[in-house]
């Protein structure tokens, strides 16, 4: 939208942020502050093939870009697991319904007429944290996502690191108990989300409750048993609910503290629903980061919470590329 010299006011702009989740894939038009002006959601799962999906991904949008059509739609941004930022392909994606290479970001720019930009799920996010969140005017930080699963996205001088073929980052995948813990998915032992993850929470509870007869978590139905009800017990003061965050936040500190000695970091970011155990993992995760720590590094790295809305966050950090495009 031109101002009264004539000089384009880009920050009239709107962006379209869509995040393809194994079962739901969400959807917004974002403005330059990080607004959300509409937003909706359909079921990724309903949809067996990519071209259906497509299909019922512009039907439902499109009411809504006509609404905003008059103000001008920069492009779209989008984030979804596998999701490869220089191809434009969504590679192998394990928990997505459609097999192989898929070629999304052109399929969709060509669906509708708008440049489509893609990435991972997790780089969106810390995407969104530098441009609308806690790492506004950082040069160099990591971002974690703490759900499901462990997700990252590493910030490095002022640059989102993608690695030679786009997939640099997985730091949920490394190893951080040679030999450990078998990973659900992939098969390897011992990753930090096969403990970190608010599934291997669960299951570090099922460990410990077994050990423990007399802890309350022995009262919970296995179905139940995740990181939400372990918080409400380690709230009661169940000193085996405890443990369970206490050992969950010394191998994600011991962790943390090698991602800090790899790209010297200004702040590690933290995102997702194990946060909300606060203290309870927080403080085992800050003592064993800066115990194993090289001096050079103690004491120098912020451990921040996301300020992101936890529900828009992915709509925000997908459409924060489309900005960068």
């Amino acid at each position: 939208m031109d101002n009264d010299m004539g000089i384009l006011d880009l920050s009239s702009e709107l962006a379209i942020g869509i995040d393809i989740g194994g079962t739901n894939t969400k959807y917004g038009i974002v403005n330059h502050r990080g607004e959300i002006l509409d937003k909706g959601d359909i079921k990724t799962d309903a949809y067996p093939t990519i071209e259906s999906f497509i299909e019922g991904l512009y039907e439902a949008m499109k009411p809504i870009i006509d609404k905003n059509s008059s103000v001008g739609i920069k492009g779209i941004g989008m984030g979804a697991p596998n999701g490869n930022y220089y191809t434009g392909t969504i590679e192998y994606a394990p928990n997505l319904p459609w097999r192989g290479v898929i070629p999304i970001a052109k399929m969709v720019s060509d669906k509708f007429g708008i440049p489509c930009t893609l990435t991972n799920d997790a780089n969106a996010a810390a995407m969104g944290e530098m441009m609308y969140g806690a790492a506004r005017g950082m040069k160099d930080f990591i971002m974690i996502t703490l759900g499901t699963g462990v997700g990252s996205g590493i910030v490095a001088n002022g640059l989102m690191l993608y690695g030679h073929d786009g997939f640099a980052g997985e730091l949920g995948h490394t190893i951080v108990r040679p030999g450990g813990r078998k990973h659900w998915s992939t098969g390897a032992h011992g990753s930090l989300e096969a403990y970190c993850s608010a599934t291997g929470i669960a299951i570090t509870a099922k460990k410990l409750r077994a050990e423990n007869i007399h802890s309350a978590l022995n009262e919970v139905a296995e179905e139940n048993l995740d990181s939400r009800a372990v918080f409400e017990l380690a709230e009661k003061g169940d000193e085996t609910a405890m443990e369970v965050f206490r050992y969950t936040g010394q191998i994600l500190g011991e962790a943390l503290a090698n991602f800090i000695m790899f790209s010297s970091p200004e702040a590690i970011i933290l995102f997702g629903g194990v946060i909300k155990a606060g203290d309870y993992i927080m403080k085992p995760t800050k003592e064993h980061m800066e115990n194993n720590l090289l001096p050079i590094f103690q004491n120098k790295v912020k451990l921040v919470f996301s300020e992101l809305k936890e529900a828009d966050a992915a709509i925000l950090g997908a459409s924060a590329l489309a900005w960068e495009a």
